[in-house]
């Protein structure tokens, strides 16, 4: 009897283990979701990566676990992350995304001449360089506060139409809010980039730590500069229309190993 008792405690606090706040709160293995992988106790880090990309790991109740960045693009079915050297397979689970269709007036902003083409595609170089960025630092937290009080406009994932056109998928989330809105940083990091792009309007990057970026976009004014370590709700940028943006809001990414993932899951309101 005894025994029992032990092993069922023993089990208990395995599973306690296996589903801590932190894999309760972002363990949503669907495309443009995120999978948390257990990986058991040790001294040091494991290294683990997926489609070649180094991947965040963390401690939680003294296990490692690895928090993985799944693209939009992935089919539900079995996935394969790297762990020292040694294949772990993960399963992704299906999620449908609907349509948005908007109308643009200014045509430049659907089908773009070859001046702005070159613009863009050298900014988005700029930007995927940003994305691609894995510092050592470890996150302060990876349960975010809202950058901005504001009603969701936008949810992440949709199949986006513009002017007919079928464009890439949404890939954050729209918060509208008055312009001149203050926005504030969901977690403490660092700023890797700042600019004034032709699709994102003003523009801040902010490093959390291993991969973890979240971008900001079509502000109306940037309030920090490159090499700025912001504090947890401290002041960023204000809320604007610059950009391919039909009013004034804020678009929200949240990139975990280079792969674009929903914000919602970070702030605990992810909608299966």
């Amino acid at each position: 009897m005894r025994f029992v008792i032990a092993l069922s405690a023993l089990l208990l606090s395995f599973n306690s283990m296996a589903e801590g706040f932190i894999t309760r709160l972002l363990n949503k293995p669907v495309p443009g979701g995120v999978a948390v992988l257990p990986l058991g106790a040790s001294n040091t880090a494991p290294k683990v990566s997926y489609q070649g990309k180094p991947v965040l790991t963390l401690q939680e109740d003294g296990q490692w676990i690895a928090i993985i960045g799944i693209p939009l693009t992935v089919k539900a079915g079995q996935q394969t992350a790297v762990v020292n050297g040694q294949n772990t397979r993960f399963r992704v689970n299906p999620k449908h995304y609907t349509e948005q269709r908007i109308t643009l007036k200014n045509q430049q902003q659907v089908n773009p001449n070859a001046q702005n083409q070159q613009r863009i595609q050298r900014e988005l170089n700029e930007q995927l360089a940003a994305y691609d960025q894995f510092s050592g630092r470890q996150p302060s937290n990876v349960y975010f506060d809202m950058p901005v009080n504001a009603r969701l406009s936008s949810p992440f994932g949709l199949r986006r139409f513009f002017n007919g056109e079928e464009r890439n998928p949404h890939s954050g989330l729209d918060l509208a809010a008055p312009a001149g809105t203050p926005i504030k940083a969901p977690a403490a990091g660092k700023v890797i980039l700042t600019g004034d792009y032709f699709f994102n309007g003003k523009t801040v990057f902010v490093d959390h730590g291993q991969g973890l970026i979240s971008m900001f976009c079509h502000l109306s004014s940037i309030d920090v500069k490159v090499g700025d370590e912001l504090a947890r709700q401290q002041p960023l940028g204000k809320v604007g229309a610059t950009g391919r943006a039909t009013g004034p809001h804020l678009h929200w990414n949240v990139s975990l190993n280079a792969v674009r993932v929903d914000p919602a899951i970070f702030i605990g309101k992810f909608t299966p």
